[in-house]
């Protein structure tokens, strides 16, 4: 595994994983504002910091190399020729065009910053009381007279697996649905271009940021080096899981898609809210999105002889995993016991969003406490993370995190299987 990007599973060991810290632009979030920022609530600054650092500790404590996407970022930065595009280009998806007075002011009030400071300025978002002497456009006094900021806040991104994802040695850098989120993916695009461990590594772009059709890596699970599930959701249109088929198929070892279809609502936005794989077998599932017999629309995308997509239709999951992956048994862990309070508010919490570091060993939020003690009765290992104010943002452990190095899962099965029985 020398490449920086080696992820063929969802369950492999995790060597490497990518967060962003909350910062200022959590602070910086008022209650007008929120339905344009896509957050519920507004975190509490200090003490969100607090859980995510106990978030990456507990990474840490296992063995896994952290990284800070706000530090790579800067790394990227260094040359003042990159970060000046970088800063033109964000402006422009920021609605600044270079022909308004203000793109320069802003471009010069960001270039005299540090890189360091820059990329935190810039996910913090400008106020318009930080910046003097602007003359103010017909909008300005018209239209937006109320609005504190000339450059929005960025308070989703330390939900770091929405921009990019990795998909075997490579990687998407996704399009996002919404504009409050869509500037967010070009972070990843300039690290993968300058940054000095990514740019020289002849990495992949399975699906760039600039194509037609939504999709957003919450959607997207590696189920192992054949096979993927992406969930046609909210955030993810079945244009760009069809787009991506045509990527991966013959140019990448994975010849399977399973689309699943699931409601389009805020609350189950992504596949990995109601569906998140934690074993060789076992899955954790929220319970309301199967039908009372257990089925759920899934479209099985494959290769066909003339190098177009064929789509079988399916609706059964037990069945469509156990032929896909192989299995003569599927596990299938409801969240909050599909008790109806406990199911929907565990839901609401992310109960579903487990993060696996290794075959049978997750990280959840503390909060869920029925779905960790069936997870452990299950005979899952559970490490338990703080969630109080992190959790108000909508996003749980696998939200919060961008694996970029994971082990194969052929090396560590019969190691895993004797931890996970001998429990």
């Amino acid at each position: 595994m020398t490449s920086p990007i080696h992820v063929y599973s969802e369950i492999g060991k995790l060597k490497t994983v990518m967060l962003h810290r909350p910062g200022k632009e959590l602070e910086n979030l008022s209650p007008e504002i929120l339905n344009r920022m896509l957050i519920d609530d507004i975190p509490y600054l200090k003490i969100a910091q607090e859980e995510h650092d106990y978030f990456a500790k507990a990474l840490q404590d296992q063995g896994i190399h952290v990284l800070y996407l706000e530090d790579l970022l800067a790394e990227s930065l260094v040359a003042v020729k990159t970060r000046t595009a970088f800063i033109d280009r964000l402006l422009e998806e920021s609605g600044i065009k270079k022909k308004d007075p203000l793109h320069q002011l802003l471009l010069e009030y960001l270039l005299a910053m540090k890189p360091e400071t820059m990329v935190k300025q810039v996910i913090a978002g400008i106020k318009k009381s930080e910046i003097k002497n602007v003359e103010p456009s017909l909008a300005d006094l018209a239209e937006d007279a109320d609005y504190p900021f000339y450059l929005d806040p960025m308070p989703n991104v330390y939900f770091t697996r929405d921009q990019q994802a990795a998909i075997g040695n490579g990687m998407t850098i996704n399009r996002m649905t919404f504009r409050a989120r869509r500037r967010e993916s070009l972070f990843m695009k300039t690290i993968l271009q300058n940054h000095p461990n990514f740019k020289d590594q002849d990495i992949p772009i399975w699906r760039d940021r600039n194509v037609h059709g939504r999709i957003e890596g919450g959607d997207e699970l590696v189920l192992n080096k054949h096979v993927l599930a992406i969930g046609i959701s909210q955030r993810t249109s079945a244009v760009a899981i069809t787009d991506l088929a045509h990527a991966l198929f013959g140019h990448s070892t994975f010849d399977t898609i399973l689309a699943i279809k699931i409601p389009h609502n805020h609350a189950m936005m992504h596949l990995d809210t109601v569906f998140t794989m934690i074993n060789y077998d076992q899955f954790t599932v929220h319970p309301f999105i199967l039908s009372k017999s257990g089925k759920i629309d899934i479209y099985v995308l494959q290769p066909d002889k003339d190098g177009e997509v064929k789509i079988t239709p399916k609706n059964d999951l037990v069945e469509v995993l156990k032929e896909y992956l192989h299995l003569s048994e599927i596990d299938l862990i409801p969240t909050g016991g599909a008790d109806p309070i406990a199911a929907p508010r565990e839901q609401w919490n992310d109960g579903s969003n487990t993060l696996a570091i290794a075959p049978g060993e997750v990280v959840t939020y503390d909060r869920n406490y029925v779905s960790n003690d069936l997870l452990r009765k299950h005979g899952i290992l559970v490490h338990e993370v703080r969630s109080s104010e992190l959790s108000r943002g909508r996003g749980g452990p696998r939200c919060m995190s961008c694996p970029l190095v994971r082990e194969d899962i052929e090396e560590a099965k019969n190691e895993i299987f004797t931890k996970r029985f001998s429990r």
